[in-house]
């Protein structure tokens, strides 16, 4: 089912799968979300829960069990319940029951609020231990953006950090694992990123140290994304590898992929929220349409 939320500025339409944002068109006609070619991706902008990116032969192990999850984990791929509605509001959510325990053997309520103002979009996610043992968990956004926005070509865009950074690339293997190394990845002026097809020839570009405020942004257009992301450690860029697909996908993680040829058991893999019972985390991002 698709969920729609108008103003006089933007229209905005969410799935029930997933809680996927799956456009934003502005009055003018500019749709920003990319629309899912198969040819390169088939996504919108899904959200990422219990896991970021893969598990070593898609399996991890809780108490001595092993369970089988796929890339992203599974949220993305699971119907949502509306809880309510407005013309500017919108909020849906997951609760976990036998199928959700076939792969994530945990009580768990997972919520998802956007609110539409004006040319800004905010979503705020929780996640709710409803169980009575340890949840361990992370989320991570997926939007992808169309590029470019009203013409012209995809060199012409670039990501414009708010403030300077010096960030680190994560390196990760051929099989797109993290290998628990870095390097600098030195940004122009300390804040852009231009982007460029080969830039994902390799897969993903994965950097900690960022600002929390991205804009993608071109000098030859008055288009604009600017996207906020508060406390998400990890930043990733990427299109569909070695093509020249017409969208770029910012990333905001808390969790990242397993280490390369490494199992991983979910009771000190890294970069997990763990909840008590009762337990509730919250993340979030705005993004200001232009």
């Amino acid at each position: 089912m698709l969920y729609t939320l108008k103003n006089e500025s933007l229209t905005v339409t969410v799935s029930d799968m997933g809680a996927e944002l799956l456009s934003v068109r502005s009055a003018e006609g500019c749709e920003y979300i990319w629309q899912g070619d198969a040819a390169y991706w088939k996504g919108h902008a899904p959200l990422m829960f219990p896991i970021c990116g893969r598990l070593i032969d898609g399996k991890y192990t809780w108490e001595g069990k092993t369970y089988e999850m796929n890339l992203h984990g599974f949220a993305r791929r699971t119907a949502f319940s509306l809880d309510a509605q407005t013309e500017s509001t919108l909020c849906l959510t997951l609760r976990s029951d036998e199928e959700t325990r076939k792969c994530y053997p945990f009580d768990f309520v997972l919520t998802v609020e956007y609110t539409l103002t004006g040319r800004e979009l905010c979503a705020s996610v929780s996640v709710k231990n409803a169980g009575e043992g340890l949840l361990p968990a992370t989320l991570g956004f997926h939007p992808g953006f169309n590029v470019p926005l009203d013409g012209g070509c995809f060199a012409d865009w670039y990501v414009e950090f708010e403030n300077p950074a010096s960030p680190d690339k994560l390196l990760l293997s051929e099989t797109c694992f993290i290998t628990g190394r870095k390097e600098a990845f030195p940004l122009e002026d300390g804040r852009i990123l231009r982007l460029r097809h080969d830039l994902f020839d390799n897969d993903a570009i994965f950097l900690s140290r960022t600002d929390s405020c991205a804009t993608l942004r071109s000098d030859k257009s008055d288009r604009f994304v600017t996207f906020r992301y508060p406390d998400m450690p990890y930043l990733g860029f990427w299109h569909a590898p070695k093509t020249e697909a017409p969208y770029v996908c910012i990333e905001p993680w808390c969790g990242l992929p397993d280490f390369d040829g490494k199992s991983g058991d979910f009771a000190t893999k890294c970069d997990m929220f763990r909840l008590l019972a009762g337990q509730t985390v919250s993340r979030g991002y705005s993004i200001l349409f232009g």
